[in-house]
Order: structure tokens, then C-alpha cells, then sequence
């Protein structure tokens, strides 16, 4: 999956005329700020063309087909957004201190999504990407919208990146497919 920055959505907002909007190109006022919610992120996956639903507690999750990316508002006034990615390949306990050592590497050498283990009651170790920001008092709506598309290609780069660290074979075109059949249950 290729995110083009132009086809990112304006959701409406009117764009600044050519030169700034005030005389001798002088920018036209401060870049709107919104809070965002859920609709404002389901229109933007619609934009991106991703397939999505609701969740049964609420979240809105894009399936692909071996993880899937929640985006998630959190706290008592929905104050915080995350994008969490639960990836379905799973490991043992004793391939754990492997596992680690390549997400160690993953993590010092991007920015997002930081991903970390969860070990099961049973043993199973699966992986978990997480990306965070505080919205609640407003943040820039072009920032928002850029990050969350950069976010969700960040997810999908990671699994890909995982796949070849394994060496697994790679989706066709470099890219994972988004699910046909829904979202996987949940790890």
C-alpha cells in the first residue's frame, strides 16, 4: 500500500489561495485546528481506500490479511488517539529473546510504529505496534490527517519488514493485501 500525499482529503476545509491569501504572500491566519473523532478518521480511510468496520467495542479496525490496524480514541474525553496494529504472527516463549532483538532493531531505527511483545496466558508471543498522540485540546487538521495515513502505511511496512527479517516470501507488489473477509479475531 502507497499513500499519495494528494490524495489525502481536505474534508471540506476551504485550501489558502495561491501566494498565502494576503497581500505580498503573507499566509491568510493560523492552519485550522480541529479535535478529531471517528468520523473524521473514517473518512479519511475511505479517502485512502482502506476497508474498515466497527468494532465490537467501538474502535474502528482496517483488516489486511495478517494483522489488522485499530484507531482508537482513549481517555475520559477521547483526549488520546493511538493506532495499534495486532499482528497475527505468533511465537513461542522461547523464541522471545530473537523476537526481541528485531524489534529492538525496528525500534531504533524508525519512528512508528514502536512495537513491543505480549505473551499470552498460554505462552504465545505476538506482536503489537502502536502509534500515539494527544488531540484533545486540537491539533493541526493537514498534521493529523498525515500522520494517521503515515501511521497506517507505517504498519503495513513493519509487517513486510518482519516478513523479510523471517525470511518469508513477500506479498505481490511489495505491499500487503488489505482482508477481503473482514477483520481476524483479535490475539
Amino acid at each position: 500500500m502507497s499513500i499519495d500525499p494528494s490524495s489525502i482529503p481536505s474534508f471540506g476545509l476551504p485550501q489558502p489561495p495561491q501566494g498565502g491569501g494576503q497581500p505580498g504572500g503573507a499566509p491568510a491566519g493560523p492552519p485550522p485546528v480541529i479535535v478529531p473523532n471517528q468520523d473524521l478518521v473514517a473518512q479519511l480511510l475511505d479517502q485512502m481506500q482502506l476497508k474498515h468496520v466497527v468494532d465490537e467495542e467501538g474502535d474502528l479496525t482496517a483488516p489486511w490479511e495478517n494483522f489488522r490496524v485499530y484507531y482508537m480514541f482513549r481517555g475520559d474525553h477521547k483526549e488520546l488517539f493511538a493506532v495499534r496494529a495486532f499482528y497475527d504472527r505468533s511465537f513461542s516463549v522461547e523464541q522471545k529473546p530473537e523476537v526481541l532483538a528485531l524489534i529492538d532493531e525496528w525500534n531504533r531505527e524508525t519512528l512508528w510504529p514502536k512495537v513491543y511483545t505480549h505473551t499470552h496466558d498460554d505462552g504465545v508471543v505476538r506482536l503489537i505496534g502502536e502509534s500515539q498522540m494527544i488531540v484533545g485540546n486540537g491539533v493541526n487538521l493537514e498534521y493529523f490527517v498525515g500522520t494517521t495515513a503515515n501511521w497506517t502505511q507505517a504498519a503495513v511496512g513493519f509487517e513486510q519488514w518482519m516478513a523479510e527479517q523471517l525470511g518469508e516470501t513477500k506479498p505481490a507488489e511489495g505491499d500487503a493485501a488489505p482482508a477481503e473477509d473482514g477483520p481476524a479475531d483479535e490475539a
